[in-house]
């Protein structure tokens, strides 16, 4: 048979005995429960907030501190600033400026003893303009000036005499060991007396009859030739003219009796010892 508990609900004891507080009492717990887990998660924002807080307060302090280093240092940033466009500068102006004396030391040793010359002028641009009043680079002188012109970069222009024609062409080989040079062109080259010469007199030391303009002739002896020569330094880089140069025509250095180093239109004057023979 099945049991049947036959006391009352109200009266019963134990587990079988109903609740007599009803829902109220989850309600009750379930808002403790809530209000815990607010206070809970308002604590621990409170907490972030807080770390939050000091970890920017810190930041701001090594922002200070940074920023502090970097006032004290900026004076060494802009020194290396000013180091570096000066060393800009001074290989801007290394790299165009050109080692003429280096040329006439390497002249002075390739030089033979059987040429000697009356005239030297060097130049680092067809529109350097230096003295016209000079010995040298008379003979042929617009064909010099058209020469000189073709070469945009630095140049020697040279005259003198050798003995014959065959001094005449080593020393064109001897002036191709300097360092440099690109190409070498005769403008002219003629024994006394021969009629591609300059228009010189065949006498000794006397000054032209033709189209010299006052040229000196070095040609003492009948196997003595006379030339002008004209040396390139094609690789070389151009520097830059000044205003001053560009109303000179580009004959204006063939007519030139002096080197002028750099741009600065300074010369020098090549002159040697007595003819041989004479």
């Amino acid at each position: 048979m099945r049991p049947v508990n036959l006391i009352p609900s109200e009266d019963r004891h134990g587990e079988h005995r109903p609740m007599r507080s009803g829902p109220v009492v989850y309600i009750v717990v379930g808002a403790l429960v809530a209000a815990l887990a607010g206070v809970t998660a308002l604590v621990l924002t409170g907490n972030q907030i807080a770390d939050r807080k000091a970890e920017a307060a810190q930041l701001r302090q090594e922002d200070s501190a940074t920023r502090a280093s970097a006032q004290r240092l900026a004076a060494y940033s802009q020194f290396q600033s000013l180091k570096e466009q000066r060393v800009a500068t001074v290989t801007s102006l290394a790299d165009s400026r050109f080692a003429w004396e280096r040329v006439m030391r390497e002249l002075s040793q390739v030089l033979p003893n059987y040429v000697w010359l009356t005239s030297l002028t060097a130049t680092d641009s067809p529109k350097v303009s230096v003295g016209s009043g000079s010995s040298g680079g008379g003979s042929g002188s617009s064909s010099g000036a058209g020469m000189r012109a073709s070469i945009a970069g630095p140049a020697l222009e040279m005259s003198g005499c050798a003995t014959g024609q065959d001094g005449v062409a080593g020393f064109v080989t001897a002036l191709k060991e300097i360092d440099g040079v690109t190409r070498v062109g005769v403008q002219s080259s003629a024994l006394p007396g021969a009629g591609s010469g300059a228009g010189v007199s065949t006498g000794g030391g006397g000054s032209g009859s033709g189209g010299g303009g006052g040229s000196s002739d070095c040609r003492t002896r009948g196997f003595i030739a006379q030339f002008h020569i004209v040396v390139a330094f094609d690789a070389a880089p151009i520097p830059s003219t000044g205003a001053g140069a560009e109303g000179a025509g580009p004959a204006a250095p063939a007519a030139a009796a002096a080197p002028a180093p750099e741009s600065s239109g300074s010369s020098t004057t090549a002159s040697t010892t007595t003819a041989p023979g004479g």
